[in-house]
This record gives C-alpha cells, sequence and structure tokens, in this order.
C-alpha cells in the first residue's frame, strides 16, 4: 500500500507540472522553448533557495524528470564547482547534467533518422 501512495505522488505532481505547461501554451502565447526555458530557470530558483530538495522528498521523480530536475542538477553541480573556483562553477554544472544532454542528444538524432517532422498547421 504504500509502495501505491509514492506512485499516486509521483504521477500527481508531475501530472501538476505537466498541467501548468499545458496551461501556459493553451492560455498565452509563449512559445514552447520559452516554456522550456522558465521550467528551467523554476529549477535553478528552486535549487538555488533549497527548496527543491524538500520537494523532490515529496515528489520523488515526478519533479526530477521533467526539465525542472535538469535546471536543479545543473545548478548543484555549479555550486559545487564554484567552492573550487569560478571556472569550476562552468564545468562542475556542465559534467553534472552531461548524461541527460548526451541522452537528449543520441534520442533526439535517432528520432530524426527514423520519423519524418511535420510543420504545424495554424
Amino acid at each position: 500500500m504504500d509502495i501505491f501512495l509514492t506512485y499516486l505522488q509521483v504521477f500527481g505532481c508531475g501530472g501538476l507540472v505537466c498541467l501548468v505547461g499545458q496551461l501556459l501554451i493553451n492560455k498565452t502565447k509563449m512559445t514552447s522553448a520559452r516554456i522550456l526555458v522558465t521550467f528551467l530557470l523554476i529549477g535553478v530558483v528552486l535549487e538555488a533557495v533549497g527548496l527543491f530538495d524538500k520537494i523532490e522528498n515529496f515528489a520523488h521523480a515526478g519533479i526530477t524528470i521533467p526539465i525542472i530536475g535538469f535546471g536543479s542538477n545543473l545548478v548543484k553541480g555549479a555550486i559545487k564547482g564554484a567552492k573550487i573556483g569560478l571556472l569550476q562553477a562552468t564545468t562542475y554544472g556542465l559534467a553534472a547534467v552531461s548524461a541527460g544532454l548526451t541522452c537528449a542528444i543520441f534520442f533526439g538524432f535517432l528520432f530524426a533518422l527514423i520519423f519524418k517532422s511535420h510543420s504545424k498547421k495554424m
């Protein structure tokens, strides 16, 4: 029963993130890129002020899998590197998210080879 409640929390929080994204798409004139950057910056701000870990303890993968978790990991690495030096803030931040970036680039390329893209009709 405990595992069911955990799955419910993860699904609920991840669904809430998706709901906010869908509302931004439907109700505003924001582009997809701006929404993506907004979510990334939300993760950055939440990590910088120390709230992301508290949300993560409750939501688990529901908050870490979306782009919000990517922003948080970027800041975690940058903070770790900044304790050593300015250049390390950049390199540690990128190192913290390198696996995610690699997968995104690889699978994006793979799917571009397999599928044919279509322009969105207005």
